[in-house]
């Protein structure tokens, strides 16, 4: 609607001055020929998209979706600001994308909380945002348009489901289970979602978990702070990593340190359950049991960002929060489906043939 207000500005002007010519024109002998018609372009739909950063492959992948969803072949112009973890830099590509006066404003927020002023002046601008991935905690949720991406505390549930029933089918007793939470970057909705996960399960299953400690979803972070776990307790048996990248760095830590990664917990194994599921390397580890379970985080956002792009261009008013579907993947035959809140969910049983289709996305 406020490219259709700026073409029709145009046109309203051009109408104008044609008339002012014509007018001045009436003692003119000769009629000049009419000049011929061009065909006006469509105008293209500017969208300033603020990334939170490239952490992980995850990150990488969504971002590589917009880019190819908004490309100019296919009438967009897309303005891409990488936030590199810092909503400070985020907050001010905001305000560069007010001021560039763009048609839509995609933001993937690095944390919950303090977009109020600058969704204040977007709206103000007229300009709608489209929050992609992760939340915003605001007081006035017509600050922005929609919000699209995954249910994380349902991704940490479907986990925890998956561990309790693994854990029945062991017949190892769940009390002695003995977990520590390598938690996504503090205050991120996947962080807390997953978090929240983990402890809802851990109270209703008496499972003993040991610490909870940020790895910020990287690889080197989860590394580290997994050698230092591993010093502190003796008895770690399950490691619950927020995203695939820390998965990574816990797996090297363990083996570093003469343990063994694996779904054998009698035989004194540490079980890793981790989050994403994008890596190829993330999906061959889950084949082989290094990573027991994944619960799958969609990245493919950006064809539904721009459905919703086309409604609002359409009139039309989108839902204002919409999930995405996703699965499990597990090695693990005997566990086909988790139930949580009694629905149930899809365990996508990996084999060396849908490991190859999966690492072609």
């Amino acid at each position: 609607m406020r490219r259709l207000f700026k073409s029709l500005q145009c046109f309203l002007c051009f109408g104008l001055l044609a008339s002012m010519l014509a007018s001045c024109g009436k003692e003119a002998a000769v009629v000049p020929e009419e000049p011929e018609v061009q065909a006006e372009e469509t105008p293209k739909i500017t969208i300033g998209f603020s990334q939170l950063g490239a952490e992980s492959d995850w990150r990488s992948m969504n971002t590589e979706s917009m880019l190819s969803t908004f490309s100019a072949e296919l009438g967009y112009n897309l303005i891409y600001e990488n936030g590199q973890q810092k909503q400070a830099n985020q907050i001010t590509a905001i305000r560069k994308f007010i001021q560039q006066d763009v048609d839509y404003i995609v933001l993937a927020p690095v944390t919950e909380t303090g977009w109020d002023t600058v969704l204040e002046e977007a709206k103000n601008a007229g300009i709608p945002v489209i929050l992609m991935d992760r939340r915003v905690d605001v007081q006035d949720e017509e600050l922005f348009t929609c919000w699209i991406g995954s249910d994380f505390e349902v991704e940490g549930r479907k986990a925890c489901e998956w561990l309790h029933r693994y854990a029945q089918l062991q017949k190892f007793s769940e009390e002695d289970l003995h977990i520590v939470n390598i938690q996504g970057t503090l205050g991120a909705t996947a962080q807390l979602g997953r978090t929240r996960g983990l402890q809802d399960a851990a109270k209703l299953y008496s499972w003993d978990l040991l610490e909870e400690t940020t790895g910020d979803f990287t690889q080197t972070k989860g590394k580290e702070v997994m050698t230092d776990l591993l010093k502190k307790y003796d008895t770690i048996n399950v490691v619950y990593c927020e995203n695939d990248n820390e998965a990574f760095g816990v797996i090297e830590a363990i083996e570093e340190s003469g343990r063994k990664v694996g779904c054998d917990l009698a035989g004194g194994e540490i079980l890793v359950l981790s989050f994403d599921g994008v890596s190829p390397i993330a999906i061959n580890d889950c084949l082989e049991g290094k990573i027991a379970c994944i619960a799958e985080c969609n990245p493919l956002l950006g064809s539904r960002v721009q459905t919703i792009i086309e409604e609002l261009e359409a009139g039309k008013t989108p839902e204002k929060f919409e999930y995405v579907s996703e699965t499990l993947f597990s090695a693990v035959e005997d566990i086909t489906e988790v139930e949580v809140d009694g629905v149930s969910h899809a365990v996508t049983v990996l084999n060396a043939e849908n490991v190859e289709k999966l690492n072609k996305r």
